[in-house]
């Protein structure tokens, strides 16, 4: 293999979606040294080790640089330079040791058991036929050769493994490896918990609690072949009866001192890349969105946003943060606790959005099953998977939750929105009331409309951002009751800067144009909001947008929101 080049840190790629080690040591990426996290897992010790995070926070990179360390013909020279090249002894006797089987859990999805079996399958047997070597190995018997082709074997494109030796794949495969090579197999399962998650949220979570159980059983609890296993995955899944009886097993969460500057970004490594790319100017606003996490005793910053973003920067130092994280997966989980929430939850929801913290005791072991029995234990999923964080605990114990960052602020608002949209919407005869009000120049029937629902929704407080973002939020929410009339045509200026401007309507009865502005009463006095954005109407002449489309009568609005209060008042 061709030696690793040291390179300038600015002819190095950014390893956005990158996570081979192998690859990133090789193919001239930036790489942050976690390599620590080799020296500790072997002082610690202990035949299985469970480390538990939220996605995007580095797992998968860390396993791929657990197996290029210790499978037997690694080569020193991906580690040179790193943390760990210092430590010669340990090198010396554990570096390129073991046979090592790895297994990623992360794609193994389906809306069937069957199809999720079958991921399963064919992902344990494109690792086995990496050891076809095991074939012509003077090691083993013919009946050994022939249990490894089973683990194997293909039939019409499709992979066929027989369900007993499917359970039992692992652990025979660590077992052949262990005897050709004559050294005990180390085991790493990435990502464990995948399979029981899209379970539960398919309908067959007993049928592959059953499946995983009989997997890792055989190749974790009963395994002489095995010299140790790392997993890593979002939830705590000891309570699941699959490490049942199990010898030596350590969690380590994100509650856990040990390990904490392993998974994710500390300050120091942030400061550091955006030093070596010229960066430096932009630390407060990293910060700000993509920061926040505490992991045992570390201040983390979520790797996946801070590479995207430094990515995006390398080009146009005027982009703007985005969402990276939450816009990587479905976030079903907030929408879950909204959609449970009852009047202290919602509460509850607008006090984190308000940056404020919420005390509450954390589960630390939870089932899926368990997760939808109450809300409690929705919160304490919500901090496991990384949507919550905290900071410290109250004297009876409890922890003191908040919202990590400005991404997640902003996922838990988009979430709430698209819960109010999908209520509301049901709601025809309320919402054919309200748009048909401002045909009217019925003023207090849209107010009591409008207000009703601002009641039953989930607010951003007072003092939770800037006015601009809360006027945005309650011009969401208008937008939204007025999209029910489909045949209004509705224009809508998206944030400026200082704030969004007006909502121009069409209305095809008598060619009506309606212009709405709508602003937020930072000292609570309504009638002054609405008198300003009436004025504004006026200064910016909306009107003359509506006329070029060929409109013929005007309705101005003002309207101005305070909290859950609302005021309506009609321009002249």
């Amino acid at each position: 293999m061709g030696m690793v080049e040291v390179y300038m840190s600015d002819t190095l790629k950014l390893p956005v979606g990158v996570d081979s080690f192998e690859k990133i040591r090789r193919n001239r990426f930036y790489y942050i040294d976690k390599t620590k996290l080799i020296e500790q897992l072997v002082e610690m010790g202990g035949e299985v080790t469970l480390f538990t995070r939220p996605r995007r926070f580095g797992k998968t990179l860390n396993m791929s640089m657990l197996r290029s360390f210790f499978e037997i013909g690694a080569d020193a020279l991906l580690f040179e330079g790193l943390y760990i090249a210092k430590n010669k002894s340990l090198c010396e006797e554990q570096m390129g040791k073991y046979p090592v089987i790895f297994l990623s859990l992360k794609s193994v999805e389906g809306l069937t058991f069957e199809s999720a079996k079958y991921r399963i399958t064919e992902l344990i047997a494109r690792e086995a036929k990496r050891f076809d070597f095991l074939l012509g190995s003077d090691n083993l018997s013919e009946d050994e050769k022939c249990q490894y082709k089973a683990i194997t074997q293909m039939q019409n494109g499709k992979f066929c493994m027989d369900e007993d030796v499917l359970v039992s794949s692992v652990q025979i495969l660590s077992y052949l490896l262990s005897k050709h090579f004559g050294h005990k197999a180390v085991i790493l399962i990435d990502e464990c918990d995948v399979p029981l998650d899209k379970a539960f949220q398919n309908g067959y979570y007993q049928q592959m609690i059953s499946m995983i159980r009989g997997i890792f059983g055989m190749a974790l609890k009963t395994n002489d072949s095995l010299q140790f296993a790392v997993l890593t995955g979002c939830l705590r899944i000891t309570k699941e009866s699959i490490f049942t009886g199990l010898n030596n097993f350590k969690v380590m969460s994100i509650l856990d001192s040990r390990f904490d500057e392993q998974f994710g970004f500390t300050d120091h490594e942030v400061k550091k890349i955006l030093d070596d790319y010229g960066l430096t100017s932009h630390l407060k606003e990293i910060k700000e969105w993509y920061d926040g996490y505490h992991f045992g005793n570390a201040d983390i910053y979520c790797p996946w946003d801070v590479i995207n973003y430094i990515d995006q920067l390398k080009y146009d130092q005027s982009m703007e943060p985005q969402d990276f994280w939450s816009n990587s997966s479905g976030n079903a989980i907030v929408r879950r606790l909204i959609d449970k929430a009852d009047v202290s939850t919602k509460d509850e929801i607008e006090r984190l959005i308000a940056g404020e913290s919420i005390e509450k005791d954390v589960v630390p072991e939870l089932t899926y099953d368990e997760i939808d029995k109450s809300i409690e234990n929705l919160w304490s999923v919500l901090f496991t998977t990384g949507y919550l964080t905290h900071k410290g605990r109250t004297e009876s114990g409890k922890y003191h939750l908040v919202i990590p960052n400005r991404e997640i602020r902003n996922l838990f608002v988009k979430k709430i929105r698209e819960w109010f949209s999908d209520v509301s919407r049901k709601d025809g005869k309320t919402l054919e009331e309200f748009c048909s009000a401002f045909i009217k120049k019925d003023s207090k029937k849209i107010e009591q409309i409008f207000g009703d629902y601002l009641w039953n929704t989930i607010s951003i407080r007072d003092t939770a951002v800037a006015k601009e973002k809360k006027e945005n939020f309650y011009h969401g929410i208008l937008l939204g009751l007025l999209g029910y009339k489909s045949n209004w045509l509705i224009k809508s200026n998206v944030e400026s800067g200082i704030g969004y401007s007006d909502i121009l309507i069409e209305a095809p009865m008598n060619r009506t144009g309606i212009i709405i502005e709508l602003k937020y009463a930072e000292d609570g006095n309504l009638d002054a909001a609405c008198d300003e954005a009436l004025r504004q109407i006026e200064e910016k002449d909306y009107t003359a947008k509506l006329k070029q489309d060929g409109m013929i009568n005007f309705i101005k609005y003002g309207i101005a929101c305070y909290k859950k209060f609302s005021k309506v008042v009609i321009g002249e």
